[in-house]
């Protein structure tokens, strides 16, 4: 099963007592915190995890179909390094 921003508000909603719209508004804040201030530093929420951007370097690529090579450009992504806590919970 998939975890969507659906079932997520649902599950807010059932554990808080609070509105469908409410729980959205929540997570959407929520979410929208972590990327901004990940963009300035790293976000360490204790017991979860932390999030940070990264740089990818710029590189060459390949289509595989046709086989003509490309360059893919410098980006940024958002990085996710779980706790130890979630890590001992998953395995």
């Amino acid at each position: 099963m998939n975890v969507t921003k659906k079932n997520i508000i649902k599950n807010i909603n059932k554990e808080s007592l609070i509105s469908i719209e409410d729980g959205s508004n929540f997570l959407e804040s929520f979410l929208l915190i972590i990327k901004k201030q990940a963009k300035l530093d790293r976000v360490k929420l204790s017991g979860f995890g932390a999030f940070s951007f990264k740089k990818t370097p710029k590189r060459s690529g390949r289509n595989p179909k046709t086989k003509d090579s490309y360059i893919i450009p410098e980006l940024n992504k958002l990085n996710f390094k779980p706790s130890n806590k979630i890590k001992e919970k998953i395995n």
